[in-house]
């Protein structure tokens, strides 16, 4: 197996038992990023020669812990001294960041090495868009679909075997959306659980920081360095007693999905039944209530952050990112304030579901991955989502895949836990990943 192939753990155990060097492993990966990019589109900015020093200073040193001299893409909307953060965006260009981003920080302090910057839409807010200083990333599974976002680059990258894990920034899904489209584990933690310090901002209250990895073991080891802790507890606990909440109506009324994708959320809570979970189904408020309220705060915040370039040189954004902020110019304060009124219902709603369930099971995408020059499908199914509900409440949630599609692209699965659960989130995702068997299938690269 080549290094690239290696899971994040799998490099792990091999650079602590000295039988593969940091240097080793980032070559093998800078290699793959060399070859894949052409056709990929998800680095925007490759570090090779500040990373092959960071991996060669980490040659010789006593493994610092699970990142030592792991390779990890970082979303580029995240600061790393002296870069730029460009966000995508033809507004930033002539940006450099004065300071690692606070996570960024914690990564490189635990032995992490930064080979690229990698893509996004455009403010993590726009689409796939041709209109950029930099192209949109694509789908590692079929280069012609969408890859996910905002998070788009990141997903490609961990789904491509370029780097063993990327980080990623949710603010309505944008971690779990290239997730579900690429195959993999995608995590929005907790609010205010990562700090977001040096994270270009999209909505304040709603923006989290979170990893994408090829396995749920790859994402408790990087999450226990992003948040302090350690997450590696309960990985291998099961799911016996656990008592999952299905919500069924997000899929089967709310949004109807995808035949195959609902087909694969029943059979993965058959499988988590068959594992040892007691089922149940649990109601929710409507989708497209959730939906509401996350855009209305959204556009307030979003214009706050905004305003001074929508103003100033609005043509310097793609059609569909301006497209997509100009809306934020109208929210008045009394929309915002009725948004976080109906959000502290809906915080207790949730809440309530969980005095009587262990972990939420829901759609993550309706669908999977639409072509990435179909801007009607694009629009059509981005909207097409049960991510959103948890970034209104902050709880923590996962996506993880649960299948492949007739088309051969990813399907997929959200788990939920309550706030600051994330142990237990990771049990119940581990569980079915053991089960399921998925985690083991890849793009055909």
């Amino acid at each position: 197996m080549k290094p690239h192939q290696l899971t994040l753990a799998q490099a792990s155990s091999a650079i602590a038992a000295r039988r593969l060097s940091p240097t080793e492993l980032l070559d093998d990966c800078l290699a793959r990023l060399d070859a894949l990019n052409p056709a990929l589109d998800c680095a925007i900015r490759v570090m090779a020669d500040e990373a092959r020093a960071a991996a060669r200073a980490l040659d010789d040193e006593t493994p610092r812990g699970p990142l030592h001299g792991i390779p990890v893409g970082i979303k580029d909307i995240i600061d790393i001294a002296g870069l730029p953060t460009t966000c995508h965006s033809a507004q930033r260009l002539g940006h450099v960041a004065s300071a690692d981003a606070a996570v960024v920080g914690r990564l490189r302090s635990a032995g992490a090495v930064f080979p690229a910057k990698l893509a996004t839409h455009e403010f993590a807010i726009g689409g796939p868009a041709f209109d950029l200083p930099f192209p949109p990333a694509r789908n590692p599974w079929n280069r012609d679909h969408h890859p996910g976002g905002s998070s788009s680059g990141s997903g490609a990258a961990v789904a491509a075997r370029i780097f063993p894990a990327a980080l990623g920034t949710d603010t309505g899904g944008s971690v779990r959306h290239p997730a579900s489209h690429c195959g993999l584990v995608g995590l929005k933690p907790t609010y205010g659980l990562v700090p977001r310090d040096g994270v270009f901002p999209l909505a304040f209250s709603l923006d989290h920081v979170g990893p994408l990895t090829r396995t749920v073991e790859d994402c408790a080891l990087i999450l226990g360095v992003m948040a302090g802790d350690d997450y590696t507890g309960a990985l291998n606990h099961g799911l016996r007693g656990l008592t999952i909440g299905y919500v069924r109506h997000f899929h089967e009324i709310d949004q109807p999905a995808d035949p195959e994708m609902a087909a694969a959320l029943d059979e993965a809570a058959r499988l988590l039944a068959a594992e040892g979970a007691i089922l149940r189904d649990i109601i929710l408020p409507p989708l497209a209530q959730f939906a509401a309220v996350n855009r209305t705060i959204l556009y307030a915040e979003a214009g706050a952050v905004h305003e001074h370039w929508l103003r100033e040189a609005p043509e310097k954004y793609a059609a569909i990112t301006r497209r997509r902020l100009l809306p934020s110019m109208f929210v008045t304060a009394r929309d915002h304030v009725q948004a976080q009124r109906r959000r502290g219902e809906m915080l207790a709603a949730v809440r309530e579901a969980f005095t009587t369930v262990d972990i939420l099971l829901t759609a993550s995408s309706m669908d999977p991955a639409c072509r990435i020059d179909d801007a009607d499908a694009v629009e059509r199914t981005y909207p097409r989502q049960a991510r959103t509900p948890f970034n209104v409440t902050g709880h923590p949630a996962l996506t993880i895949m649960s299948g492949l599609h007739s088309s051969g692209l990813p399907l997929s699965l959200q788990l939920v836990a309550p706030a600051f659960a994330e142990e237990r989130l990771l049990q119940a995702a581990a569980g079915y990943e053991r089960a399921s068997g998925w985690k083991d299938r890849a793009p055909p690269l």
